[in-house]
């Protein structure tokens, strides 16, 4: 097994939270190692049920790092505690940003990804909630500092979100503004956001409102997949397309890019 903390200060002399994180789960590559890839579940789920999706992915060159988020007391849920990545009351971009949460999950995912080898590639998937940490991750990535003002300290080459939403989306054009560098970045690193029309859980409408903002604040390597009766879960076609990006944007071998 193999556990985790992380704690992350906003610099002010209020106690900050620590963090225990779960089991994490790895899917070693069957063929060249060429990327890797931290995947977080969603709200009330664990690594081991993700890792072995993808482990049957056609991916060969990918390893995949799955963990288990934290558990903690979760708004939505009247405070009964879950494996959450963050705290949440409303499963959309609209809800209140616990930022505390969101950076100590993000510094999670950059601390799994920071001793791969420097000629791999690196990236960060997830799916609901797991989405929403890793578009906040790319986010982080982009502006180069955490929401606690912190440096993030890792260059993502891939993120990818299935049925999640963007937080922080309202402080996201102040942070992408802040310097042509954050443009560039931002302009740069390739997103992929996947959303089920049918979803009854994060609504269709906020991933579409998340894709809006990505778009408009210069994510311009960025795609935008729709799935017609799609509720909150994966098919096949949905991962037939992440197989797809993954393999064009990385570079993997096999891809004509």
């Amino acid at each position: 097994m193999s556990y985790g903390t992380s704690s992350l200060g906003s610099g002010s002399r209020t106690a900050r939270r620590t963090f225990e994180f779960g089991r994490t789960h790895v899917v070693r590559p069957k063929g060249r190692h060429q990327a890797t890839i931290v995947w977080l579940h969603g709200l009330g789920d664990n690594g081991s049920s993700w890792s072995q999706l993808l482990e049957t992915l056609p991916l060969p060159n990918i390893k995949w790092i799955c963990p288990t988020a934290p558990t903690r007391p979760v708004a939505i849920f009247g405070g009964f505690p879950c494996a959450a990545w963050f705290d949440v009351k409303d499963l959309s971009e609209d809800g209140s940003d616990d930022v505390e949460g969101l950076d100590a999950s993000a510094a999670h995912v950059a601390n799994l990804l920071s001793t791969e080898p420097a000629d791999i590639k690196i990236g960060v998937g997830g799916f609901s909630m797991g989405a929403a940490t890793a578009l906040y991750s790319g986010t982080c990535c982009a502006h180069g500092r955490y929401g606690n003002g912190n440096p993030y300290p890792i260059n993502l080459s891939a993120v990818v979100g299935l049925s999640g939403w963007l937080p922080c989306s309202r402080s996201l054009k102040n942070k992408i503004e802040a310097s042509v560098e954050t443009s560039r970045r931002a302009a740069s690193l390739p997103v992929l956001l996947c959303h089920g029309k049918g979803d009854d859980v994060v609504l269709y409408k906020h991933g579409e409102r998340s894709a809006e903002v990505l778009n408009s604040n210069g994510f311009r390597n960025f795609t935008f997949k729709v799935y017609n009766g799609l509720g909150h879960y994966t098919v096949p076609e949905e991962m037939d397309d992440v197989c797809k990006w993954l393999t064009a944007r990385l570079g993997l071998d096999g891809s004509r890019s």
